[in-house]
């Protein structure tokens, strides 16, 4: 907000404007960004600081949300951006608690109201063999392709967010031994709803591809998945790739192999899908969820097999 808040006690006190720097320390950088987002589109809708303080606003921007083509569940996570920032402003004094207590009594829409916003491609399931097919269609000739086939092959192989991917490091890859000696390798990595880092899976096919990929790069940096120059040049860069650019391979070579509505997430429901085959727990925790009910939910697209009550009777 670009006016300073100001508390509604009896003696008014000048606050400085309220922005989602407040949450820092409370919340990873890539949510505060997120949330930074969301909280500038209600301000905007807000008008002035009068209004943005209004929990009335906030309910009236939820009704104008609910009548457009937004999918239930990014609505409700807009509006608990804004409950999130109005809270941290209460407890740290830039503004009275009752004024955050009404934004809490705000309540979020219903899915079910606006099933007909839901997005039929949210989840994509991915068969093995379609998976294979997605990670060898890069030109590993080239050297752009050997950078591809090794992010796909780590996205496939990990259940590793595109976050953290992209933000990958070479010391983050440890190797360890299998339960019969075999040389096997995980990913040391810390996400979104991680305290301490968690270990990840790495397939063996995945980490050659990498060491295929460094070998060949022509300069040093300290990130895995590196991009290159645009505007016709394609010269590696020491930078890592953004998650834009990982989403755009992905969405690149999911054509190239007529597969529609492929996403980087995909890559993680599929390891999700598939480890939970053989074990749940396996699957809960190379996707580092805390609840196996978030796996189970979001996580495994599996399918009802038919005839299982043929014999039930």
């Amino acid at each position: 907000m670009t006016n300073s808040i100001v508390t509604t006690n009896a003696e008014l006190t000048t606050r400085p404007a309220i922005d989602t720097s407040i949450l820092a320390g409370q919340v990873r950088q890539s949510t505060i960004s997120m949330y930074k987002r969301d909280f500038a589109a209600y301000v905007d809708f807000a008008g002035n600081e009068d209004n943005a303080l209004n929990s009335a606003t906030l309910a009236q921007w939820r009704a104008v949300l609910s009548k457009t083509d937004k999918s239930p569940n990014t609505i409700n996570r807009m509006l608990s951006s804004v409950r999130a920032v109005i809270k941290a402003a209460s407890e740290q004094g830039y503004i009275n608690s009752e004024i955050a207590n009404k934004f809490e009594n705000v309540k979020g829409v219903k899915v079910g109201a606006l099933r007909q916003n839901l997005k039929q491609d949210a989840r994509t399931k991915i068969s093995p063999t379609d998976m294979r097919r997605l990670c060898e269609a890069p030109d590993t000739t080239s050297l752009a392709g050997k950078m591809h086939h090794a992010l796909l092959l780590t996205l496939a192989s990990s259940g590793l967010r595109v976050s953290e991917v992209t933000m990958l490091t070479p010391s983050q890859i440890i190797e360890k031994r299998t339960k019969d000696n075999k040389v096997g390798y995980i990913v040391r990595v810390t996400g979104k709803t991680d305290i301490e880092a968690r270990d990840a899976q790495l397939n063996t096919e995945a980490y050659n591809a990498i060491q295929t990929w460094l070998t060949a790069r022509p300069i040093e940096s300290e990130f895995i998945f590196t991009g290159f120059g645009g505007r016709g040049s394609r010269d590696p860069q020491a930078n890592h790739i953004h998650q834009v650019s990982a989403w755009e391979i992905v969405k690149r070579y999911a054509a190239k192999c007529e597969l529609d509505s492929i996403k980087p997430h995909d890559f993680r429901r599929f390891v999700g899908t598939e480890l939970a085959r053989v074990d749940p727990r396996q699957a809960q925790k190379a996707l580092g969820h805390k609840s196996i009910n978030t796996t189970f939910k979001h996580y495994v697209l599996d399918e009802t097999e038919v005839g299982l009550t043929e014999e039930l009777f």
